[in-house]
């Protein structure tokens, strides 16, 4: 059975715009468990544009389903990660300009400080995933690496309108998956994923969880958070 894990970065984004206490990402990810979230993603970035530390803390306190930490690699959040102990770490590529994560983690060369990273969490019994695009090179250098899963980059086939074109994404996605599951990795799916564009890859019967979250904050603002999770879970049939 495929899981949600749902993102409530853009919940603490609404909030810092005015730089008030509301609306509360906590309250959220109550109303997103009520809703049949599997797990709960946030994203404590360098910056500090949405997610804060004091969220973590308390998010780690009051989740009941699994929380899973999506991270860059500098020293100060490793840190803050090996503290709050959440059940999954995530490692993203970070940078500082963008307005949401552009793409999977570059494998294609040595990374001794992802290596470091990676063994650091392990260490404290933390599970790694890594955000990766879906090609085969990037699944077989997260197993050398040592990673437990990957999350699959979907950015690319949301952006897609041809139906050729979105036939050959879900194709490379599902190709991967497949790879990863060969390798004994743990394999989730997100980025871009809509109540649209969801259906052709909850099809890929590799894909185990998908983590999902501006769609579902969007849809939240109009019927409420637990209703815009009960949908999206319904519609990946989980």
């Amino acid at each position: 059975m495929k899981s949600l894990s749902v993102n409530v970065d853009h919940v603490a984004t609404l909030r810092q715009a005015r730089g008030g206490l509301e609306p509360d990402p906590v309250a959220a990810v109550l109303l997103a468990e009520l809703g049949g979230a599997s797990g709960i993603t946030v994203h404590l970035r360098e910056d500090r544009r949405h997610i804060q530390e004091r969220d973590l803390e308390v998010l780690k306190r009051v989740i009941k389903t699994k929380l899973n930490l999506e991270m860059g690699v500098s020293e100060e959040i490793v840190k803050i990660a090996l503290k709050i102990r959440p059940d999954v770490v995530t490692l993203v590529p970070e940078q500082r300009e963008e307005l949401t994560t552009q793409g999977g983690l570059d494998l294609s060369r040595d990374n001794p400080r992802l290596k470091e990273v990676i063994s650091l969490v392990h260490q404290a019994k933390i599970p790694v995933s890594l955000f990766i695009n879906p090609d085969p090179n990037s699944i077989k250098r997260s197993h050398r690496l040592g990673a437990d899963m990957v999350e699959l980059h979907t950015g690319i086939y949301a952006e897609k309108q041809d139906v050729m074109e979105v036939a050959t994404e879900v194709e490379r996605i599902a190709g991967a998956a497949a790879l990863a599951r060969k390798l004994a990795l743990g394999v989730n799916a997100g980025h871009g994923l809509n109540y649209h564009n969801i259906h052709k890859i909850c099809l890929i019967e590799d894909i185990e969880e998908f983590s999902i979250g501006h769609a579902i904050v969007s849809r939240a603002c109009l019927v409420g958070m637990k209703e815009a999770v009960r949908e999206m879970v319904e519609l990946i049939g989980g």
